[in-house]
């Protein structure tokens, strides 16, 4: 009886190459030069945003004569009399102006953006698509074009120079981006728990605020804190919005309006410090609220790539 005959191929055999000793060096060679390229670039971006922030916070502590004689020098006296002297010049006013914005205008912002984000990540039907891309479209519109009609209107409604005025235009303005932000995480969010919640006998708002929303809390803090930073340091709006109408009309004007006024007020007589202490005391709430949820906000961006 004759052996099997082994069936054979024509088609060459590929085997592993092993790398030689040179080849994984010269990988190993780009591979820190890339790393050393990316650290010098990162500590290069770190020092173009500490170095400013580092140099207003030092002019506050000089003189007028400090700053015009070094403006790069060290401070001879680092007395806090220039906050008190800036709070007292109206920063206390503006900042609490801001305050009383933004407590009802973020979370007012929060809870209808997820409200539509949810809705139209969750739930098909006729429009959908155009009510979504009706939202990014919002957030690639200038504000610049708008903000005659928007006077208008928000004149016509009786609410030029009032809190609930700005905190309306807020909410609106800030919609399209915390849309599209949340109609993203919501999508990433598992469809089980969703299903699971409506055949337990759970009502769309019940399943909406006690599963969903509480599953979503990463992306609603990450674009809570970019809606907090924008309206913080928002100032075409509020300048157009709260300007007093009559002569009996209070002031409400918050920071970025009240640091201008800041400036007008001091005329010839300039005091730098004032300024300077002025926005710092401006600048120091802002990086507090993003140091303290630095973790978080990195947390809610890259949450919804790794789902």
């Amino acid at each position: 009886m004759s052996a099997p005959i082994k069936e054979t191929s024509d088609a060459p055999v590929r085997r592993p190459v092993a790398k030689t000793p040179a080849r994984a060096g010269d990988e190993r060679g780009e591979g820190v030069v890339l790393n050393v390229f990316s650290h010098g670039f990162l500590a290069l971006w770190a020092l173009l945003i500490i170095l400013p922030l580092l140099w207003l916070v030092l002019s506050s502590f000089k003189t007028d004569a400090q700053i015009g004689g070094s403006a790069f020098g060290w401070p001879q006296n680092w007395s806090l009399d220039v906050f008190s002297r800036a709070w007292d010049k109206g920063i206390g006013d503006y900042f609490l102006n801001t305050v009383i914005v933004l407590v009802f205008s973020v979370p007012l912002t929060m809870l209808f953006g997820s409200m539509a984000a949810y809705v139209l990540a969750r739930y098909e039907f006729w429009g959908n698509r155009f009510l979504y891309y009706f939202f990014v479209a919002g957030a690639m519109f200038p504000v610049f074009l708008a903000l005659v009609p928007l006077f208008f209107m928000v004149k016509r409604l009786d609410m030029l120079n009032t809190y609930q005025g700005l905190i309306l235009v807020y909410v609106a303005y800030s919609m399209p981006f915390t849309v599209f932000f949340m109609h993203a995480f919501f999508r990433t969010l598992p469809t089980a728990v969703f299903e699971a919640a409506i055949l337990d006998g759970a009502s769309h708002s019940r399943t909406f605020f006690q599963v969903m929303l509480p599953m979503a809390k990463p992306g609603l803090l990450s674009v809570g804190i970019f809606n907090t930073l924008g309206q913080w340091n928002q100032f075409i709006l509020p300048t157009v919005l709260m300007q007093p109408q009559s002569g009996d009309d209070p002031e409400r004007y918050v920071l970025t309006q009240g640091l201008i006024q800041l400036q007008q007020q001091q005329g010839y007589a300039s005091d730098l410090p004032v300024l300077f202490a002025g926005v710092t005391i401006a600048m120091i709430p802002m990086l507090v609220v993003y140091l303290s949820f630095q973790r978080q906000v990195q947390a809610g961006l890259t949450s919804a790539t790794l789902k």
